[in-house]
Parts: C-alpha cells; structure tokens; sequence
C-alpha cells in the first residue's frame, strides 16, 4: 500500500491566553512506495511519533492530507485506516494469554470481516509462527522475555493484515544483543509480509539497518531522505552529517581559499569549485589516512584496539568537539611516542557546509 502524506502540518495549541501553538511537524511531503520499510529518524522532539500518531490517524493534521494509495484517509477514525500499530511499551493485556492477546483484534471485526472462533485461531497460529513464537501461545506476557512481548505486540499488530504497519520505536526496551537480533527479525518479517511498514527511531544505527529507506527529520521538517547509503555518502546539511554515523562525524571550523580547502594555516585538500569563505569541515571517521606527510597534523592522544581496525584518537584547535576519531586499518603502524599524527584526507570522505545556513557546499567532480 503506497502511503503519501502532501503538505501535512500538525499545530498543538498552547496553553493560556495569548499563547502560540507548538508546531510539531511542519509541511511534510512525502511518499512512501507500495512494501517499502522506511525509518522516521530523528532527536526526540523532531516529531517522528506525532508523524505516526497522524498516520495511524490518533491526531489529525491540522493541514494537509494523508493517503493510503488513492485513497484519502485524512478524516477517517484509526479502527478504519487498516493500520497496525507497535507501541514502545508492547501494550500487552497482562490477565490474557499470547493466543488471546493475538486474537484481540479480531474480535473487533464486523460484518464481511467477522471471524469464527476457529478461523481466528488459525490466523493466530499462522502468525505466531510467522514471528517465531507458536511455542508460547498459552503463556502469559508477565512469563515473556522482553523480546518475547514484542514479537506477540507484532503479532497482535500483524493478525489483521494490515494495508500500512507503524512501529514507534519499538526496541528501546531491549538490551543491545537483543536489539540487534530483533531488528534483523522485524525485517525478516516486513519482507515475507509486504506491508508497508514506517519504523521510528532515533537510533541511526537502527535506521541504517533496517529500512529500505530513512526520512531525516529535525524541529518537525524533513531534512533528507533516501537510500540509508545514500544519505549517508551525501548528506544535505550539517544536521544530517552529523546525525549519522558511528563513531560521529569530525567537524572542523574550516575556510575555503583559492580552490584548497584550509583547516587552521594547513591546507588539507583540493577545494576546487567551492567559493572563498569561511565552512565547517566534516570528515567521516574512516575518511582519514594514516600518512607521515600529510598535511593534516593532529595532537596525538591514543590508540583504541577494535581487532580489524584501529580508532586514532587525535585533537586539532580547529576541530568542534576535543576529541577527532579517525578509523584506520589495523595493518597500519602508528608512532605511539609521537606527539602529533598526520593525515591526508580521503575527498569522498569530505563535505563542506556552508558556515551560516550549513546547507552542503559541492565541489570538485
């Protein structure tokens, strides 16, 4: 089901005479293809959830209109958008069983849509096994793992068929290993299913990993969206840059000068294209090379072992945060007993930003 949302505004009124509303989400246009799983990333408060809340259809949009294929869903209540819905905190009917809790759905079903008792079962049973819990089925959730309670929260959220699946960050509660091995489960389970399905998250780690694609979002505004690889090689802005990537971006407070691109009096790298001025600089962390006459000369501060690579911990005056982390090849030798490390700068690597509005300057090839 392809899911489009045109010009779509959500403003919360304020409170007290005289006060301004709080826009939460601010003239999203997008379009989400038919059994594609896209991730809503952003920081808390950028209005990912309140953009699934008017989706799922518990908050209407101020203006603007919501699609579910041709149709338009804007004014329809939830129980009747075909959505299902994955909340942080599973919402799981503690006195019910994971059968009872799966079926709970479908005794909400009118008219052509009614089921029988055994013909819910089956769906039941058919889902279970599809997330991989047809063992547990008369258990109750306080007898659950975590990571048990949100495959039946899917579960429940799958029985119906949904036309769209919306997942508000749903593995928050779990501990990393488990994260992870959920995270590969919920894909598994949105490719074997189709549905489309938008994820929320503010964990880029997450978002990179598990979606077909990833809308950035910040203060309620689409910042970029696109192939997770994508976005990640060619970020917009600054925002985008930095959100992304593990460990994070280095940004440098940088200028461009006749074509070369200056980090303090060093000129680190060809520049060509890109007008005089003053820029930020952002380097990926794996964006540095291991080089005795670099041009790039950072204040040596350690080594971090990773097994096949090797994290360099440096520090530059020009750098925004005291500690610049570049990724190395284990192979490579560094001087321990040197006071300074040199680097030359893979250009791939490299983006500059404008230093007022830090959308992305362009330059070179």
């Amino acid at each position: 089901m392809k899911l489009v949302l045109s010009n779509v505004t959500k403003v919360f009124p304020g409170r007290g005479r005289g006060s301004q509303g709080t826009v939460a989400v601010d003239g999203l246009d997008f379009e989400i293809p038919d059994g594609e799983l896209v991730a809503l990333l952003g920081p808390s408060g950028c209005g990912k959830s309140t953009t699934l809340n008017l989706i799922s259809g518990l908050q209407k949009p101020t203006e603007g209109r919501i699609f579910f294929g041709d149709d338009d869903v804007t004014d329809l209540p939830p129980e009747n958008r075909g959505v299902g819905l994955v909340f942080q905190n599973y919402a799981l009917y503690p006195h019910l069983t994971v059968m009872d809790n799966i079926i709970f759905p479908l005794g909400n079903l009118r008219g052509k849509d009614r089921m029988s008792k055994p013909e819910m079962h089956k769906k039941a049973h058919e889902i279970a096994k599809l997330v991989q819990i047809d063992e547990l089925m008369e258990r109750k959730p306080g007898e659950l793992s975590g990571g048990q309670q949100q495959r039946v929260a899917i579960a429940r959220a799958l029985v119906k068929m949904p036309r769209v699946l919306l997942l508000d960050e749903p593995l928050s509660n779990l501990d990393a290993r488990l994260r992870l091995q959920t995270r590969e489960e919920i894909k598994r389970i949105q490719r074997e299913t189709g549905i489309t399905t938008v994820f929320v998250t503010h964990d880029q780690d997450e978002a990179m990993s598990i979606s077909d694609r990833i809308i950035v979002m910040k203060a309620g505004v689409v910042q970029q969206q696109g192939g997770p690889q994508e976005v990640y090689d060619s970020p917009a802005n600054l925002f985008v840059a930095n959100f992304l990537g593990t460990p994070p971006i280095n940004v440098f407070s940088a200028r461009v000068q006749g074509g070369s691109l200056y980090i303090g009096d060093d000129a680190v790298m060809n520049a060509s294209g890109a007008p005089d001025g003053e820029v930020w600089a952002a380097v990926r962390p794996e964006g540095f090379v291991l080089d005795e006459n670099g041009p790039l000369v950072c204040n040596f501060g350690g080594l971090e072992v990773m097994g096949r690579d090797i994290s360099v911990i440096s520090s530059h005056a020009g750098a925004v945060n005291p500690t610049i982390r570049s990724i190395i090849s284990a192979e490579n030798r560094v001087d321990t007993s040197s006071k300074t490390v040199r680097f030359s700068l893979k250009p791939n690597k490299v983006f500059i930003f404008d230093k007022n509005t830090e959308e992305r300057i362009l330059f070179g090839a």
